[in-house]
């Protein structure tokens, strides 16, 4: 049986670019298992053969592997005001090869934003993103980089068109973008911070925090960053105390280090 699951696998990337390598093994099996019991199909080789020729069923696996929900470009006007204004003020200040740290990055759609903000100023090769979560099993899925329709709805339509493919009723960011993205773990209580990243970007995920927890984490921040450096947050998100920190507030979601 295990023999036939590494054979699925192959088959699967093959049939879709989805290396199912990247999510949990035992979970995913599961899942899989129970999809290929719910159709009453008789084993691995079987399920393949189906899904080559059976178009619902196809998309039903599709769906079914698609975990979970994400957004990118969340809240577009923050991300008109990083293109407009950011991204050519962080170029002109620290050059055009630029590494971004995207803490809590969740299932990767904040990451493969930025990434895809900042083709808009420089050649692919001059971006990299660090992108770091505590969480396992979203940087398993953001490897991946399969989402669902609603999830990319707010990528202007040229970007989505340069680097997304549909795979049934989902889609698979590009490997030229995703290759632009480093996925590590990281605990942003414990471990230690990068410092040599002009922009920080961490969104929406500090409310989930104690004020005195996301008071610890946003000096760290700050002292992580260069002079003149970024750190972009989330629109459910708001530093109260920045000036004590030392922060200056160049608009709601921006501040930075003077």
């Amino acid at each position: 049986m295990a023999y036939d699951y590494e054979y699925f696998k192959k088959e699967i990337l093959a049939l879709t670019s989805i290396d199912l390598n990247a999510y949990k093994e035992k979970q995913m099996k599961r899942r899989i298992d129970t999809l290929i019991s719910k159709n009453k199909i008789d084993g691995y080789n079987n399920y393949v053969s189906a899904l080559k020729t059976d178009r619902a069923l196809f998309d039903e696996f599709i769906n079914y592997i698609t975990i979970n929900v994400s957004e990118f470009y969340r809240n577009p006007e923050q991300w008109q005001f990083m293109d407009s204004t950011i991204i050519p003020e962080v170029i002109s200040k620290f050059g055009k090869n630029v590494k971004i740290w995207s803490a809590a990055c969740s299932t990767g759609d904040e990451p493969y934003s930025l990434v895809m903000a900042f083709s808009k100023h420089l050649p692919l090769a001059n971006i990299k993103i660090v992108a770091t979560d505590i969480d396992k099993t979203v940087i398993g899925k953001a490897k991946v980089g399969l989402y669902n329709d609603k999830s990319i709805e707010n990528v202007p339509a040229e970007l989505k068109k340069n680097y997304f493919t549909q795979v049934g009723p989902s889609f698979k960011i590009s490997d030229e973008i995703k290759s632009r993205v480093e996925f590590k773990e990281h605990n942003l209580l414990k471990d230690k911070y990068m410092t040599d990243c002009p922009i920080i970007v961490c969104r929406n995920v500090l409310i989930y925090f104690t004020e005195e927890a996301k008071d610890e984490i946003f000096r760290k921040f700050y002292d992580a960053l260069p002079s003149g450096g970024i750190l972009f947050i989330g629109s459910t998100e708001q530093i109260m105390n920045y000036k004590e920190i030392g922060f200056d507030r160049k608009s709601s979601f921006f501040y930075v280090k003077p």
